[in-house]
């Protein structure tokens, strides 16, 4: 891995995360040993809105059972679980971090998911799939750590079948100017690579993909954010606090600031190979 690749796997790295996850189950009243897909929503969604901006991402992408699906930085497994459970596709995720692929593998076996989703360690940058494999990619909430984005489209396209989409749901920048540290994929902005929407169109026609979709979900980021914040408390039992360490509650507010100033917004993209 190259350096900056290493500073971003350490910065997700938390330690005895398993067991932390388990101990949340347990105060939620979940038996950590077997729990339900459902119940591992509140920390295997790592991105802005949650379940529910998965299902208004994915829902309209009519993904269906005899797809296979790339997932580019799957994280501890949430959206392959949701991929998988919720359409029956067939799903391989690649993520940086080794510690995320082994949780990723070892809650798929506690909610009893055996056959259908794979998790390897790997790059963006350098994907270890082969060529064309897959009918659809997806990545939520990764471009941001990225700095190459011209190789991580290309990638993505040399892991595509012909007539295969690669959808991806990120935050971007809005108006160029800068914001506080840390925030869930940065401890400080050398770690930190989120550009503007122009970035993305750019690298994907610089490797050949046509854009079909293009949703600046500003709004949705907004809302959020506002609803969150009037209703302020303790965190679930089971929520992102979990992976995102002591420092979870700064990373958190600092990315909801940025949002809810229009520094930064959810965008979502999908290109197609042709």
């Amino acid at each position: 891995m190259s350096d900056l690749e290493t500073k971003v796997a350490a910065h997700y790295e938390t330690a005895a995360l398993l067991e932390t996850i388990k101990g949340g189950l347990l105060e939620a009243g979940v038996d950590p040993e077997a729990p339900q897909p459902a119940d591992l929503k509140g920390v295997d969604e790592f991105h802005l809105g949650g379940l529910e901006a998965t299902e208004a991402f994915l829902d309209p992408l009519s993904i269906t059972s005899d797809l296979h699906v790339l997932d580019i930085g799957s994280g501890i497994g949430g959206t392959a679980r949701f991929l998988n459970q919720r359409y029956g596709a067939r799903v391989t995720g690649v993520d940086l971090t080794p510690a995320f692929v082994d949780v990723a593998s070892e809650l798929n076996r506690m909610a009893g998911i055996c056959d259908g989703i794979e998790f390897r360690h790997g790059s963006a940058l350098d994907l270890p799939v082969a060529d064309g494999t897959f009918d659809m990619a997806t990545m939520l909430h990764v471009g941001m750590n990225i700095a190459d984005k011209q190789t991580l489209f290309r990638e993505a396209s040399r892991a595509l079948k012909p007539g295969g989409r690669f959808a991806l749901f990120d935050l971007m920048t809005k108006d160029g100017q800068p914001f506080d540290f840390p925030v869930p994929w940065a401890s400080e902005p050398a770690g930190s690579h989120v550009v503007p929407p122009e970035a993305y169109r750019s690298a994907a026609s610089s490797v050949g993909l046509t854009q079909v979709g293009d949703v600046d979900r500003s709004d949705f980021g907004v809302a959020f954010f506002k609803r969150v914040m009037a209703a302020p408390g303790a965190p679930p039992p089971v929520g992102l606090h979990l992976i995102m360490g002591p420092l979870a509650q700064a990373k958190y507010g600092n990315v909801a600031r940025a949002i809810l100033d229009g520094r930064i917004a959810p965008w979502e993209m999908v290109f197609r190979k042709d």
